[in-house]
Order: C-alpha cells, then structure tokens, then sequence
C-alpha cells in the first residue's frame, strides 16, 4: 500500500456514473413498479451505498477511509438508467475508488432485478465524473 501518514486530512468528495443499457419495456416496468423481485431503483441506491464502505475489502491495496456521506441516485431514460454516486471522506487518501465501485455495484443490482426480463441488459460507461480535495486539487471530466 501507497504510505499515506504523512499526508494532511482534507476533504475529498468524488462522484462517478454507469449506464445500464436496457429495452424500453424494462424501463417502463421499472417505473410503474412491475419488476418482480421488487422496487429496482431502492435494491440498486441501497446496493451502491454499501458497497462504499466494502471497496477496500474488493480491491487490492485500497486504503480503508472514514467515509462521511455516499449517495447514489438512479435515472430513467427511455432504454437506460443512469447511475451516479456522490462520496466524501475527510481522509488522507481520496474516495475515487469508493465513488467507482458504488455505481458498478448498483449496476450490478440493476442487473439482477431485471436479468429475467431482460438477459442482454448490460452496464455501459462505468466512469469518475468529478473529485476535490487533496494534492490534486479539483478534477471535472472533460468531454472523453
């Protein structure tokens, strides 16, 4: 693991978004709560937050970090739901990692709530949108 000791405690914030790629049917039945494992955007927010607190025991010499807020918030589109997470930490590291793997594990969840409808759904696009705070200052993805 990187030594991060030495850095100041500052605040970091990041935010990330993930496509899930559907069929429109899918994307009605979701809205009008027809899914039958049940409410895909409540399974999918709650699946995201949690996966923040577990991301340093999924990736490989993530730093464990005092995470302060996470939220994640589920779109509708016409084929699509889109994913974004909203993480800050007040840490010596940053919360990219945590921001990334709340969306793709609500992508996952997304995923299993509508498999049966839908076996070609897939997660698209899992990307970092925007982070603040330590060396690095502030980020903000450009058109890429």
């Amino acid at each position: 693991m990187v030594n991060v000791g030495e850095k100041p405690i500052t605040r970091r914030e990041a935010s990330a978004k993930a496509i899930v790629a559907t069929i429109p049917e899918v994307v009605s039945a979701i809205r009008s709560g027809q899914i039958e494992k049940g409410d895909v955007i409540a399974a999918g927010r709650l699946a995201g937050i949690m996966a923040v607190k577990r991301t340093p025991d999924l990736l490989p010499l993530c730093h464990p970090i005092g995470v302060t807020n996470a939220d994640v918030f589920i779109e509708c589109g016409e084929d699509t739901l889109e994913i974004t997470s909203c993480v800050g930490i007040s840490d010596r590291t940053g919360v990219e990692m945590e921001a990334l793997t709340a969306v793709a594990v609500a992508g996952l969840a997304v995923i299993d709530m509508i498999k049966s409808r839908d076996a070609a759904a897939q997660i698209q696009s899992i990307r970092l949108m925007e982070k603040s705070g330590g060396k690095s200052g502030h980020w903000v993805r450009g058109d890429r």
